[in-house]
């Protein structure tokens, strides 16, 4: 079976950004200062998933559940 990096798989690629988000949202409400400094720039993409995971908490849940299901059942 031959495998693909995660840009090249869909699938891979929405676990990486679920991933990514719920990351950020955990780092950010053990110490918020980590993230809050870099507002901009590069580093701002990290607060922004951070903001994304706070603000659509229901929604980050409910699609990491679906692929939660999907990796384990549907593979």
């Amino acid at each position: 079976m031959l495998y693909s990096s995660a840009i090249f798989n869909f699938q891979s690629l929405l676990t990486v950004i679920l991933l990514l988000i719920c990351t950020c949202a955990y780092i950010r409400a053990l110490a918020p200062s980590l993230l809050d400094k870099n507002k901009t720039g590069l580093l701002g993409i990290f607060w922004k998933c951070a903001r994304i995971g706070e603000r659509k908490s229901p929604w980050v849940a409910c699609c990491c559940v679906i692929m939660a299901f999907s990796i384990l059942f549907l593979q």
